[in-house]
């Protein structure tokens, strides 16, 4: 219990002061009012989590806090952004009735249920009575990907576990798309809540920071105190990987390049360059404390691809990729350029095992995808036995390659039709905006570098945690783009 007050401690003073220092800034997008609710709210559970003995008395209180909060607020994906990793993702299944079992109920599920439920309820309301609701293409790869998964495992499980797997697409898959493809009436609201997820990623950086230099995961205990996964400490070499409340370093990592992402965008509603570098540097921070080597690449790929895509975007990605070659240059003679290289995918000998086992991955994969190359096999994980690794897991760390296995190449086909027809739709509709509203397409820009971000993360990891919530967060925010860029007046 000392342990926990002291690592709450912690964690209130730092995010006291990112809240201090963030709010200037935030009130470039949001109002006043809403963000001392949605920062109180923050505190009041993060304190409330570390103090309450029971997950389900947690569970219940937060709720209704969510509840409470969204009904007050005037963009409720904001708030559902900021509060997305207040705690662990963890879970807890809820307590069977009889022979009957749920599912594990968990912050990201609690979060749909509570804010983005109402939220788009008010939504599809407010649409039927604008226009004739229409499905895009997007929302058919979705549908249909969603349908593939139920349909191939009918064979094999009862009728009350079908009707469990099918609420729990709607809540963790459907429910996040909709409401972010429906609900968002302006641009202005999309900066929002690109910004309140900034303000979450600022938050993460300084604790990633504490945990990698004290090694110390300060939201460890609340798995022991509530009978959650255990949160593991990840190494890699002598240092330890940062995970803060994101479940997972690799999670961690991949939310702040997309974190480190939006800045890109916002930090042109900022006139000081001085402020633009102290905040990119501090998501960097997180990055780094994380120790994942695939987030590294994610986030510069953002930074390269969003400069392409700005006017005059071919001389700027030149300069950008000089001024790169020149500081990496300077950083490798440094003396922490041999560490760096060590570090380093393919090149380095620190955690080297980790990419020889992806491309064993692969290898075992594709021999398995070749047997059953249409619909997959759903028991595909019984001949992989030799991918078993010393935590006695198979760790599918390719999102392709796990749904070519279970779902083959038509599952594949259909999950990445949706962000390939975001990209898509979004790429033609920040075409039209281009030298009418410079903002405009800048966001446009900014969700396609995000997105295509997104997808080279799948490939070097699993669809799980924050990848999953956030890739449909910002697929519903791409569909939410090209709408509002075809209105006839886009906001």
């Amino acid at each position: 219990m000392i342990a926990d007050l002291k690592a709450l401690l912690v964690i209130l003073v730092i995010a006291a002061a990112v809240f201090i220092a963030a709010r200037p800034l935030c009130l470039h997008f949001m109002s006043a009012p809403d963000f001392a609710r949605r920062r109180n709210v923050w505190f009041a559970l993060t304190a409330f989590a570390f103090v309450c003995p029971n997950y389900w008395l947690f569970i219940l209180g937060t709720g209704l806090v969510y509840v409470w909060s969204s009904r007050r607020d005037s963009n409720p994906l904001a708030l559902y952004l900021l509060m997305l990793h207040v705690i662990p993702p963890s879970g807890l299944e809820i307590p069977p009735m009889g022979s009957t079992r749920f599912f594990d109920l968990d912050n990201y599920r609690l979060l749909a249920l509570t804010v983005l439920l109402p939220f788009a309820i008010k939504a599809s309301t407010r649409l039927a009575g604008e226009e004739k609701q229409k499905f895009s293409w997007m929302d058919i790869f979705l549908l249909a990907y969603g349908a593939l998964q139920l349909i191939l495992l009918l064979p094999y499980e009862s009728v009350a576990s079908t009707t469990r797997r099918t609420f729990l697409f709607a809540v963790d898959n459907w429910l996040i798309y909709y409401a972010f493809s429906r609900g968002v009436r302006s641009s202005r609201m999309l900066l929002e809540a690109m910004a309140a997820f900034c303000l979450a990623c600022a938050i993460y950086a300084p604790l990633a920071a504490f945990e990698a230099i004290k090694v110390w995961p300060l939201y460890g205990g609340l798995a022991d105190k509530w009978g959650l996964a255990e949160t593991a400490y990840v190494f890699r070499g002598s240092s330890l990987r940062a995970l803060a409340s994101a479940g997972h370093p690799l999670a961690l990592g991949y939310l702040m390049s997309i974190g480190f992402g939006f800045w890109l965008m916002l930090r042109l509603q900022v006139d000081s360059w001085k402020v633009t570098l102290v905040v990119a540097m501090w998501m960097w921070l997180g990055l780094v404390a994380a120790y994942s080597r695939a987030p590294w690449l994610v986030a510069m790929f953002i930074f390269f691809c969003f400069l392409a895509l700005q006017p005059g975007g071919t001389s700027k990605l030149l300069k950008a990729l000089l001024i790169g070659a020149v500081l990496g240059g300077v950083v490798l003679a440094s003396p922490f350029g041999e560490k760096i290289i060590d570090s380093l995918p393919f090149v380095g000998t620190v955690d080297s095992e980790t990419v020889v086992y992806r491309q064993r991955l692969a290898d075992v994969s594709w021999r398995l995808i070749e047997q059953n190359p249409l619909f997959g096999d759903p028991f595909a994980l019984n001949y992989m036995e030799e991918m078993r690794q010393g935590e006695g897991i198979i760790d599918l760390v390719n999102t392709f390659a796990t749904i070519a296995l279970f779902q083959g190449l038509v599952g594949v086909t259909l999950f990445s039709g949706v962000f390939v027809m975001a990209l898509w739709n979004v790429f033609w509709s920040l075409r039209r905006w281009v030298g009418a509203d410079r903002r405009f397409a800048l966001v446009g820009a900014n969700l396609l570098a995000c997105i295509a971000g997104t997808l080279i993360m799948m490939v070097t990891g699993s669809f799980g945690t924050g990848l999953a919530a956030l890739s449909w967060v910002l697929a519903g925010m791409a569909s939410s783009y090209s709408r509002l860029a075809w209105a006839p007046q886009a906001e």
